[in-house]
């Protein structure tokens, strides 16, 4: 399996960090935001109040998905896994890893999962 230059997994690690945070802050934020509203109101207010418990629902079951991909992502850098596609078992563009550092493949992985999937769902 060939290396991803130390110098990418650095810089992608510290994406990784920094997304985390940021997940992890603005799911507090709209918590925050959503605990501190009044729950009185007439129908037409707990109606939008009900409608934006679940959007932030929505939200939030996607923004912990991207929290476990990029939990993984740190976990593959440090038992060294990370960089290498899994469905190729090569390495991940560079330029890829850089725009998505939580990606698990390559974009040759991602075309044969996606035909696999496609082929499959119609059955």
């Amino acid at each position: 399996m060939a290396m991803i230059p130390e110098a990418l997994v650095k810089e992608c690690r510290a994406k990784l960090v920094q997304a985390k945070m940021e997940i992890l802050n603005r799911v507090r934020e709209t918590r925050s935001h959503l605990d501190n509203e009044d729950r009185g109101g007439d129908e037409a207010d707990q109606t939008v109040r009900v409608l934006a418990e679940a959007e932030f629902l929505n939200m939030h079951d996607r923004l912990r998905h991207q929290l476990m991909e990029i939990e993984s992502a740190l976990g593959r850098i440090e038992n060294g896994s990370y960089g290498h596609c899994e469905e190729t078992e090569e390495p991940i563009e560079h330029d890829r890893l850089r725009a998505i550092p939580w990606t698990r493949l390559s974009i040759e992985g991602a075309e044969i999962r996606e035909s696999m999937n496609k082929r499959y769902a119609r059955g």
